[in-house]
């Protein structure tokens, strides 16, 4: 598929960045690319414990009551993404492309498409074997089990959020939840399925390049204190 100009994606390790920061900063970046002030941006990040709500989410998909959750130290929060419940937590790797589909001719299918793609290639990298979900489940499959969520949303052609993939997460904690509206669809981790673990900061670095080719995009690290900076500055276009 023929690409425009505009493939250039800013990209940055944040670290363990709490989710409403996280939430905060992509709504920026929204607005900035909506209004043609900032660049398609890939945050790549691990949230402390936190249970995410999405729009398909209700009440009963917590099962954990707030005593549990607050000896746990898990935060519940009602999220604008799609999707239902789920959980992210220190040893998971979070990716939260902020790019316009027009830039990329993409419509959401294959976007979604890709994005579990640039996700397998870098499992199989790792020697984890996976796939997508069978018709009407999300995300990225090995062995009958989720080890990746995705949930995204959708902002006029400008998606934001994205993935979550388990690399050493605790994986007790999904006992809290009816992960992503399935109780009996339960997830993994890189961990449990090969005995390896993964640090969550070379994982980001390895998982962009996997990301740069499916996409088709030339990518550039930028440090967290420039990432806002970055995508409000820079004019659409921009190389």
């Amino acid at each position: 598929m023929p690409m425009s100009k505009s493939q250039n994606v800013k990209a940055s390790w944040l670290g363990s960045t709490p989710y409403r920061e996280a939430w905060d900063l992509q709504a920026e970046l929204v607005s900035a690319l909506r209004d043609g002030r900032g660049t398609d941006t890939l945050l790549l990040l691990e949230h402390p414990h936190v249970f995410t709500m999405g729009k398909a989410a209700t009440a009963d998909h917590l099962l954990w009551d707030e005593s549990e959750r607050s000896r746990r130290r898990v935060e519940v929060i009602w999220s604008d993404r799609g999707g239902e419940a789920t959980y992210h937590g220190p040893g998971q790797l979070v990716g939260y492309p902020i790019v316009d589909l027009s830039h990329f001719n993409l419509t959401i299918p294959t976007y979604l498409q890709k994005l579990e793609q640039s996700l397998i290639e870098y499992l199989r990298d790792l020697g984890v074997e996976s796939e997508p979900g069978e018709r009407g489940l999300t995300g990225v499959w090995s062995r009958g089990e989720k080890v990746a969520a995705i949930g995204i949303k959708l902002n006029r052609s400008i998606v934001s959020h994205g993935f979550a993939l388990n690399l050493t997460t605790d994986l007790d904690y999904f006992d809290g939840i009816v992960p992503c509206g399935h109780a009996e669809k339960r997830p993994t981790s890189v961990e449990a399925l090969i005995g390896r673990r993964i640090n969550t900061a070379t994982a980001a670095s390895d998982y962009m390049g996997h990301f740069a080719r499916v996409f088709g995009a030339r990518t550039e690290w930028i440090s967290p204190e420039s990432v806002l900076a970055a995508g409000l500055a820079q004019p659409r276009g921009s190389s």
